[in-house]
């Protein structure tokens, strides 16, 4: 996909906030440091669209980038570790399901998993969310550039038992560093549009 315009629209806490177009939406997904806003801006081909920090867990808010004029890319919170007290989390916890429970123009949904580990609790219940809502799911294994090939064969196999994913869903080997596979996801996201 050719990224001609990418407009923040805002950052929402609320469902009256929401862009009220009918748009379609596409969520990213994943834990605190899967790298989501690296991801983010490696695909968008900009650098600074997502706030990149050290420190995971600082995506607060719903995020909506308008791209192309044409549909909402969201980021949202990550989940697990997050430099955030527990009251914060449950916070972004209940924004999170807000989102979910009332958008009814979610398209399409990446989880990002980091290649080296092994899918969490948290990932399987964000895995089993986008398959029990019939929403295709992109699956990007994300921090590809720090596994050799037998590593990345060895991992692919392992994440792929533990989410338990069915035949037909495409692990993206991905990196945000040498942007392996950008065009791989943007062929997934362009089938749902």
């Amino acid at each position: 996909m050719i990224i001609r315009s990418v407009d923040f629209f805002g950052s929402c806490v609320r469902a009256e906030q929401y862009p009220k177009d009918d748009l379609p939406e596409l969520v990213v997904a994943g834990r605190s440091n899967v790298g989501k806003s690296s991801f983010i801006n490696a695909i968008l081909n900009r650098r600074k669209v997502a706030r990149v920090s050290a420190t995971p867990g600082k995506t607060r808010l719903l995020n909506f980038f308008l791209i192309n004029s044409a549909f909402y890319l969201v980021d949202i919170p990550g989940y697990g570790f997050a430099a955030a007290p527990k009251t914060e989390i449950d916070r972004f916890a209940g924004m999170i399901e807000e989102y979910f429970s009332i958008t009814s123009k979610l398209v399409h949904g990446i989880l990002l998993l980091d290649i080296r580990r092994t899918p969490s609790a948290d990932d399987l219940m964000m895995y089993a969310f986008y398959k029990n809502n019939s929403l295709p799911v992109t699956v990007v294994l994300t921090k590809a550039d720090k596994l050799s090939n037998n590593e990345r064969a060895v991992q692919i196999k392992a994440i792929r038992g533990v989410l338990k994913a069915e035949t037909a869903d495409e692990l993206v080997v991905f990196s945000a560093k040498t942007k392996e596979n950008v065009d791989v996801v943007w062929r997934r996201i362009e089938a749902t549009l």
